[in-house]
């Protein structure tokens, strides 16, 4: 299949921004959904990008936007909503994926790759996990001789842009002396943005893909608190991580889910409470040898040598 033109939802999003910009670079017209065009002056300038002020949440939308294109790329996803019920999850990871699936199906569109979550499954133990699980299960099922479907289930993402090395490193500047960390004990397995957008070029036209959820995770675990140590490490800051106990760390979300941003919620709580982990390595299919987290973000977070 000639891949030439393709539409992406949450394409001015921090892994959006990376997918756009190297599918430009290999030669690709990109159609970007956005709700504020005027913001994201960096893509415009993007050669071959086209970006298109739209409410991706409005099906008509979605039928006119997606008239002509080769592929759909379905990146949306909150990690926080606006209340505390689960609506805002179940509409922007499942119902949205459902009206995707629609629009691909009016306007003949064959390809369709998807973003969903590690260990995303609707008996998840959190509303962003059982929403993005049955996100992932709408996109599958309709995976079909004229709609061939691909889901990748990233661990937590880094690189220059995260919410996650970004905010934690903000945190750690503001908080002096004695930094409280909840749920320290929590799994992870950071992986590199850039070998998730290259898994997702690669996964374009490869018919071998076709039908297949990919789990994507960096070469190593960590714990939350070996990731924040050494975050504080690198910043050269003198900080004591202080770890607290399940009953305090979801104190810390109850209180914090009503703080500017969200920064830490019962919902996010609840997520930590799997390993985000996978069972095997990055899916041999892509040829991809996953970036060290040590070896990247010092790209971005400079070291600073301890006074």
């Amino acid at each position: 299949m000639s891949i030439t033109r393709i539409a992406i939802l949450g394409g001015t999003g921090f892994v959006g921004h990376s997918l756009c910009e190297r599918l430009v670079m290999v030669g690709h017209e990109v159609r970007i959904l956005t709700r504020h065009r005027e913001r994201h002056r960096d893509l415009l300038v993007l050669p071959t990008a086209q970006v298109v002020e739209a409410d991706v949440h409005n099906p008509a939308v979605l039928k006119r936007e997606f008239q002509g294109q080769d592929v759909v790329v379905n990146l949306v996803g909150i990690l926080n909503e606006s209340g505390r019920d689960g609506k805002g999850f179940e509409r922007a990871h499942a119902e949205l994926a459902a009206k995707v699936v629609q629009a691909c199906r009016q306007n003949g569109v064959a390809r369709l790759l998807h973003m969903s979550a590690l260990h995303a499954s609707p008996d998840g133990p959190s509303h962003y996990l059982r929403s993005k699980g049955r996100g992932e299960q709408i996109v599958q099922a309709a995976e079909s001789n004229t709609l061939h479907v691909t889901s990748f289930r990233p661990s937590v993402i880094f690189g220059p842009r995260d919410s996650f090395t970004n905010r934690f490193a903000g945190l750690l500047r503001q908080v002096p002396f004695v930094f409280p960390l909840a749920c320290p004990n929590a799994r992870l397995q950071p992986v590199f943005v850039e070998d998730v957008v290259q898994a997702f070029v690669l996964a374009l036209d490869r018919q071998a893909t076709f039908g297949q959820s990919y789990n994507l995770c960096g070469p190593q675990v960590y714990s939350l608190r070996e990731i924040v140590t050494w975050l504080a490490r690198q910043l050269g800051l003198k900080r004591r991580i202080l770890p607290l106990n399940n009953s305090l760390s979801m104190l810390q979300a109850a209180v914090m889910q009503f703080a500017p941003g969200k920064p830490f919620t019962l919902d996010n709580y609840r997520s930590l409470q799997l390993a985000n982990i996978c069972e095997g390595s990055f899916p041999a299919i892509f040829g991809i040898t996953p970036s060290r987290f040590e070896d990247v973000v010092p790209t971005y977070i400079p070291r600073v040598n301890l006074l």
